[in-house]
C-alpha cells in the first residue's frame, strides 16, 4: 500500500516537472521568436541613425542586440533536439541568476537512454544545482555539466557550488527544503537503475557532484525499456 502510494507521488511530480521544464522552454523559444518579430524594427531604426550620421548611436544598439541575442541563442549542442531544449533553458535561466555555467555536451550515438529519461535526469540535476547557488554568494555560484562518452559508457557529470557539506539519509543526501526535494536525486537514481548503470553522488564544503555511468553496448533488456 504504502510503495503504490510512492509510487503514485514520483508519478505526479514526474508529471509536474515535464511540464515545468516545457514551461521554461517555451519561454525561451518565445523570446526567440519576438526577437525574429522585431528584427526589421531594428533594422529600420539602424538606417535611419546612419542617414542621420549617428554612427555612436547605431554602435549603441548594436551592442544591445548582442547582448540581448546571446541572452537567448542556443549555447549548447547534444545531438538530442529535446536534451538541446531543456540545457539551454535552464543555462537561461542559470543567467539570469548570475550563475555561471561552463557545459561540454554531447550524446553519445549508441546512448541506449530515451529523450524523456535524459531531460528528466538532466532538469533534476540542474534544477538541484540551480537550487543550491542561489543560496550563495554571486561571487562564489557555479555549475560544471559534462555529457559524453567514457570508455565504453555514456557519462553525465554535473558539480555545483554549494555551501556545507550534506549529510545522507539511507543512500541519498536530502535538502533542508523537505522530503519533496529530495524525490529529484532518487527519481535520476532510478532512471539509472532502469539501464543498469551506476549512479554516485558526494557533498563536500562548497561543492556537491554527481556522476552518471550507462553502459553503451546494448542489451536486449535495456533495449526494450529504452523504446
Amino acid at each position: 500500500m504504502f510503495q503504490k502510494w510512492i509510487d503514485r507521488r514520483i508519478e505526479a511530480y514526474q508529471g509536474e516537472l515535464i511540464k515545468k521544464y516545457c514551461d521554461e522552454v517555451e519561454a525561451m523559444y518565445k523570446k526567440m521568436r519576438g526577437w525574429r518579430h522585431d528584427y526589421h524594427n531594428h533594422i529600420q531604426a539602424m538606417q535611419a541613425s546612419m542617414a542621420l550620421g549617428k554612427y555612436s548611436e547605431v554602435n549603441d544598439y548594436l551592442r544591445e542586440l548582442n547582448d540581448d541575442l546571446t541572452a537567448v541563442d542556443t549555447v549548447v549542442k547534444t545531438g538530442r533536439v529535446m536534451v538541446d531544449a531543456i540545457l539551454n533553458g535552464k543555462i537561461n535561466i542559470a543567467a539570469q541568476h548570475k550563475i555561471s555555467v561552463n557545459a561540454k555536451a554531447k550524446i553519445p550515438e549508441k546512448t541506449l537512454v530515451n529523450d524523456v529519461d535524459l531531460c528528466v535526469m538532466i532538469g533534476n540535476l540542474f534544477d538541484n544545482a540551480l537550487e543550491e547557488n542561489q543560496k550563495l554568494l554571486e561571487k562564489e555560484r557555479f555549475i560544471r555539466i559534462y555529457i559524453g562518452k567514457k570508455n565504453t559508457q555514456f557519462y553525465l557529470a554535473f558539480t555545483n557550488a554549494a555551501g556545507k557539506k550534506q549529510q545522507k539519509k539511507g543512500k541519498l543526501f536530502r535538502s533542508l527544503k523537505g522530503a519533496e526535494h529530495g524525490f529529484g536525486l532518487a527519481r535520476v537514481e532510478s532512471i539509472v537503475k532502469k539501464y543498469d548503470g551506476q549512479f554516485f553522488a558526494d557533498s563536500e564544503d562548497g561543492g556537491f557532484t554527481v556522476e552518471v555511468l550507462i553502459p553503451l553496448d546494448y542489451n536486449k533488456d535495456i533495449g526494450k525499456l529504452a523504446e
